[in-house]
């Protein structure tokens, strides 16, 4: 690719850079408004990001040595830097280390033709600077468990999953330890990042959207939590009944993502029928927004209480799960029993639609059984799930809450019936 002139490089990064000094300066003037810290604003992250370019010109054209001087002294001097204020001198932090150097980095790249590189590079080091409070704020609501779990998951998926043999194991070849790891961190990571955002955006953020965010970490527990409220704070059942079907609908776009991962080919099979059964959910999610919508949000009103969806023990028992469904899907095809599949996809579904959609993903991938089967199989485990969860939310919830999901529920699972003969 032919690189761009000089001249081009040089204005594109000089925008660049100041668009970063420009994010640079207000986070430090919001952060510390009485004695903001000068450690670069729009000027001199504008020269920085010159600089870079200018550098990699010289490097590419005259000196190879002309870049990596500039970024030692651009280190050499942010190291030693003093600034004074009041209470003495302050050195500049990593951020405005790593800040500065991307900036140089930003300016390099448009050099050498990477633009569209350097400009998602100046966006993710604008991003980070500017939400250095957020974060702050942010980090200070998690608790000592989460982090614990967090990082025992994080330490257990880096170490185990590269470790682990990634083939058949036991009967029918039915245990692959790889893949059934993988499909854990995958269930796993949508849930955690359901979980990260309600921590995020908190109870402040609105009911709909919360109880999406706990659909994601767990439709199941979100119902339950939801429903139990409804008894005890009758007056709010239509917000809780609108939470509890929120819930329940985001789960099923969140198979089809989760089965994308591994079958494409499946994923765009079940959009169709998947799409049916959400349709009721989304017309009542409508027309409760709509109803709503000039009512001012009831901030009393908090966020579900959900488990950190990386805790080990629930890793594990997920593995397990799956591997036990994995094992009687290849029995079944393995003894032409294929007609079982779809009981022990209504059974698998009772307890969680998970195991039994990655399962049928591998399996239809393998070529275990048909698309036709694996579709049919996905669709009728959330059926057997929407099913458990209206009769939890008709069990724990008040009597306004029971109609209303009763009634949404039940069109859903009849819209997922009707998917099933489509399929």
């Amino acid at each position: 690719m032919v690189p761009t002139s000089l001249l081009a490089s040089i204005l594109a990064s000089a925008g660049l850079g100041a668009l970063i000094g420009l994010i640079r300066q207000w986070s430090e003037q919001v952060t510390n408004a009485e004695d903001p810290l000068d450690f670069g604003g729009v000027r001199t992250h504008t020269f920085w990001a010159v600089l870079g370019c200018v550098g990699a010109f010289a490097s590419r054209d005259y000196t190879p040595l002309a870049f990596p001087v500039v970024l030692v002294v651009l280190s050499a001097h942010l190291i030693t830097l003093r600034a004074p204020s009041e209470r003495g001198f302050r050195m500049p932090g990593s951020t405005t280390l790593a800040g500065s150097l991307l900036t140089v980095f930003t300016g390099a790249l448009v050099l050498w033709g990477h633009t569209q590189a350097a400009v998602l590079l100046a966006a993710t080091t604008m991003v980070m600077l500017g939400l250095k409070q957020p974060l702050h704020a942010w980090t200070r609501g998690f608790t000592a468990q989460d982090i614990r779990v967090t990082l025992q998951f994080v330490a257990i998926t880096g170490v185990l999953l590269p470790l682990v043999p990634n083939r058949g194991m036991g009967p029918f070849e039915a245990f692959n330890p790889y893949v059934t790891w993988l499909f854990v961190v995958l269930i796993s990571g949508l849930g955690f990042a359901g979980y990260l955002a309600m921590r995020l955006f908190g109870p402040r953020s609105g009911m709909l959207l919360t109880s999406v965010l706990g659909g994601l970490a767990s439709s199941t527990a979100t119902t339950l939590a939801f429903s139990r409220r409804s008894r005890t704070e009758p007056g709010h059942s239509d917000l809780y009944a609108a939470a509890v079907i929120a819930a329940c609908t985001v789960m099923l776009p969140r198979i089809v993502v989760a089965v994308a991962v591994l079958n494409p080919t499946l994923a765009w099979a079940l959009v169709l029928p998947l799409a049916l059964m959400a349709l009721p959910g989304v017309i009542y999610g409508g027309w409760f927004w709509w109803t709503h919508r000039t009512a001012e949000a009831d901030t009393s009103v908090g966020s579900p209480a959900l488990a950190n969806p990386l805790s080990l023990t629930t890793a594990v028992t997920f593995a397990l799960l799956y591997a036990l469904i994995a094992f009687l899907v290849k029995a079944a095809a393995h003894f032409e029993l294929t007609s079982g599949i779809l009981p022990l996809s209504f059974v698998s579904g009772l307890t969680a639609t998970d195991a039994i959609s990655l399962s049928m993903a591998e399996s239809e991938h393998t070529g275990t059984i048909t698309l036709s089967l694996a579709t049919q199989a996905v669709v009728l485990a959330t059926i057997a799930n929407s099913l458990v969860k209206g009769g939890f939310a008709i069990a724990l919830g008040s009597p306004a809450l029971c109609r209303r999901v009763g009634l949404v529920l039940g069109l859903t699972v009849a819209a997922g019936v009707a998917g099933m003969v489509w399929a």
